[in-house]
């Protein structure tokens, strides 16, 4: 700081100077909060005797007014102290300046320093004000708490005997044992005593009677919702593109779909408005919590979003936050379990306490790692919210899969399933399971003029291989598959490398690497067939394939693969078979868009490749897969699907009064009576109900498909009684109630009709040779498998 310059050195000397009394100030606004502190807190220490718990101390004394008294001024004084010495401050910087302007000397880097040093001044200032703030919420919580004891009675607390509550002694004494064990007893208040027990376990959990010389008024002041607020369709997502976060490949990745399909939802919401005619939407708080990404899940994605790794997920994903934000719904989006626990409002611990307020969130929408976290935070809360929660799940669960008793009883039992869920509440990537509801995805929408472009520039002779990995490529066989394929069509790929050519592509097949979505969405505009090698299964690819006109070609799998009999999907919570690479494209678009064919056929396969270079197919997108088409189905699901107050099914062998069905003409199946008044609340509407008796062997989800309906598990309720049965014309000589995914059924050999005894296990999967099922079926709107033609 010495310079040769006279004026400078004297400029030094008058900074340490001015300097000074700030380095006084900051030793005087220590020494002045620790005396306020040791005042404050004094009496607390004073009062404390040996052998006493802290939590006590803090209650009888801590909790006056007294307390908060002090600790309110000395903010105050604070904030008032720093105010004065800013100006102050001020007054000095201007009055230096005016000095160094007139002898055009004053060395202007020295002014950072000052300035600093009231920056530290003024964070230790905030610093005190935090703590005092935080004490005051300490005393807060455990004036509520605890409430006003009268002497002697905090400790002289029993365990009530009450009928009512018969695990009440129980807890009392697990709390003795283990209070210690989750610090979030302690954050309850809970400090060793009976009576800190009793106070817990009645107030906070359910398990104890209200201890009647409590003061009630604040656990007993029910929280008042929020207002109601009408949802209103947004056009504009950049908002959301903040929301949804930075940090990690795969949420970039997400978020420039995102926007490069903005212009997409904006129409899309412009005409779901006009379908709706301004019927109000109440706003709903949502909470997007996307497990599988969280570093604690492993988030194994995030890495290989630039090596050619699945992006199926994230596109749903990325296609659900978008519907949601586009219908109007807040929205909160965690990648992390610190940003999960915070928006829980989760109390400090390993999960054993319920939530320390009631759940903000309407809904939840999250993964199966995201349930396990959820669980983890929510305690005993999550039982009581859980119906609040939908679970993406691109594959499925089935409810045998489902109800943890029934999977562990009769073999179902996987690592994922056994959550006890209303089957609806998982929600799947493709409509292949109707216990589940559907969520998908969407896919860039054509217009017109872009659908005349794509028929004039497609090369007749050009295939793109649907594989990004090089592991793909190892497919059995390949070589004569591919060998075949290079006859007629000029073959091209998209695998990733780095900086040596796969070995596994073979050498007459133009690789182009790794390309970025706009550049891979044009190899395919120009492109006559996409090719299928048999995995990976029901991703979003073949879909954009066909909306850009090309023919999808994939594998037939004989036998089909299923958990029985393939790796990949052992362990998941379904026993369905696919019978090939994209049952949807087989099932719900087929040909000319969808060729499924035996590979391992030499005469099939090059008969069909013949036939798909002379046919010219235009680009075709389903409807439920469109902005629109998601859009609506989201709509539908959260303005009608509610499973924290749905109507319970009527017992298994009561006569249904409410829901009365009649034989069809051909008396082949029942149908809702005109006449009959509907059941209230039932969604999809009980009139679109049609009940058929399945052949012996066929499961529900086939039946109903070959009569062109879809399976609607929500009917089961209305059929599980004999009446049903008896309307159907079946002989039954008995009728039992039992826990079986395939009931109700008709047992033909013995003439037994069987009725379900769990709820939870309505299913439209599963048969037997030995059971007839009675199956509900629906209609459905065209182009939307999810709805009914009354649904929307």
């Amino acid at each position: 700081m010495i310079t040769v310059n006279p004026d400078g050195k004297i400029m030094v000397r008058r900074c340490l100077v001015t300097l000074r009394p700030f380095r006084l100030f900051v030793l005087g606004i220590g020494f002045f909060s620790l005396c306020f502190l040791m005042t404050s807190l004094g009496g607390q220490f004073s009062a404390w005797r040996p052998g006493d718990s802290p939590f006590t101390v803090r209650t009888e004394v801590m909790g006056g007014p007294e307390s908060r008294s002090v600790l309110r001024k000395m903010s105050d004084l604070l904030e008032l102290m720093v105010k004065r010495m800013d100006t102050l401050a001020r007054l000095e910087n201007s009055s230096e300046l005016h000095r160094a302007a007139s002898d055009r000397h004053f060395p202007v880097d020295r002014l950072p320093p000052g300035a600093g040093l009231m920056e530290r001044i003024q964070a230790i200032a905030q610093n005190v004000s935090d703590i005092a703030v935080k004490v005051d919420q300490i005393l807060r919580h455990s004036l509520l708490l605890h409430g006003k004891v009268s002497e002697g009675r905090w400790d002289q607390c029993e365990a009530p005997s009450d009928p009512k509550f018969p695990d009440c002694s129980g807890k009392v004494e697990w709390m003795r044992a283990r209070w210690t064990s989750d610090p979030c007893y302690a954050f309850f208040g809970v400090d060793g005593t009976e009576c800190s027990f009793l106070v817990y376990l009645s107030e906070v959990e359910w398990f104890c009677p209200p201890l009647p010389w409590r003061n009630r008024t604040a656990t007993q002041r029910a929280r008042k919702p929020p207002p109601k607020v009408q949802a209103v369709f947004r056009s504009n997502l950049s908002h959301l593109l903040e929301l949804m976060g930075s940090g990690k490949e795969s949420l970039i990745f997400m978020k420039k779909r995102t926007k490069r399909l903005t212009a997409q939802w904006a129409l899309a919401a412009q005409r779901l408005a006009q379908k709706l005619g301004g019927a109000r939407r109440d706003q709903k708080q949502v909470l997007v919590h996307i497990g599988f990404l969280t570093e604690e899940s492993g988030d194994v994605f995030s890495p290989r979003v630039l090596k050619g790794g699945p992006l199926g997920e994230m596109v749903q994903w990325a296609d659900i936050l978008a519907a949601l934000y586009v219908l109007g719904h807040g929205l909160r989006v965690t990648v992390s379990l610190k940003e999960l626990q915070s928006n829980l409002g989760a109390p400090p611990g390993r999960g054993s306490c319920p939530l320390a307020t009631p759940l903000p969130f309407d809904l939840v929408y999250t993964d199966y790692h995201g349930l396990q976290h959820m669980k983890r935070y929510m305690g005993l809360s999550f039982r009581k919210y859980r119906c609040r929660i939908r679970v993406i799940d691109t594959f499925g669960t089935e409810p045998a899969y489902n109800h943890e008793e029934y999977a562990t009883l009769h073999g179902y039992r996987t690592n994922w399933g056994y959550w006890n869920l209303n089957p609806k509440q998982f929600m799947t990537m493709f409509p292949h399971t109707p216990d589940n509801s559907f969520m998908g995805f969407v896919s860039e929408e054509l217009n017109e003029t872009e659908k005349q472009l794509i028929k004039g520039g497609k090369a007749s002779n050009m295939a793109v291989v649907y594989g990004k990995e090089a592991s793909i490529w190892k497919l059995q066989g390949k070589e004569k598959f591919l060998s075949i394929l290079n006859k007629y069509l000029e073959i091209h790929g998209t695998v990733y490398y780095e900086s040596q050519r796969p070995p596994e592509v073979p050498a007459f097949v133009k690789n182009h690497g790794l390309l970025p979505q706009p550049e891979f969405q044009q190899l395919l505009r120009k492109a006559k067939l996409f090719i299928g090698f048999g995995f990976p299964y029901e991703g979003p690819a073949p879909l954009e394939a066909i909306a850009n006109g090309c023919v999808f070609l994939q594998s037939r799998f004989s036998p089909p693969h299923s958990s029985l009999n393939h790796e990949f999907f052992r362990g998941k919570p379904t026993s369905r078979e696919v019978f090939s690479q994209h049952p949807y494209a087989e099932s719900f678009i087929g040909k000319p868009h969808v060729w499924t064919v035996d590979y391992n056929n030499s005469e099939e396969l090059e008969a069909a490749i013949k036939t798909i270079v002379r046919t010219q197919v235009d680009p075709y997108l389903p409807y439920e897969y469109t902005c629109e088409g998601m859009l609506e189905r989201v709509h539908a699901y959260i303005q009608h699907q509610d499973f924290c107050a749905a109507p319970g099914p009527a017992p298994p062998g009561a006569r249904a009064p409410e829901s009365p069905f009649i034989l069809a003409p051909n008396a082949t199946h029942l149908k809702w009576a005109r006449n009959a008044s509907l059941a209230p609340g039932a969604w999809p509407p009980a009139h679109s109900l049609r009940a058929w008796l399945a052949a012996a062997g066929r499961a529900c989800t086939d039946a109903c498909l070959d009569h062109g309906l879809i399976c609607e598990p929500s009917f089961f309720p209305f059929l599980n009684s004999q009446d049903a049965f008896q309307t159907l014309q079946v002989p039954c000589d008995s009728t039992e109630s039992e826990m079986n995914h395939l009931y109700p059924a008709f047992a033909q050999p013995g003439q037994e009709c069987f009725l379900q005894k769990e709820p939870l296990l309505f299913s439209c999967a599963g048969s037997s040779s030995k059971y007839r099922r009675l199956c509900p079926c629906r209609d459905f709107r065209k182009g939307q498998v999810a709805l009914c033609q009354d649904c929307l």
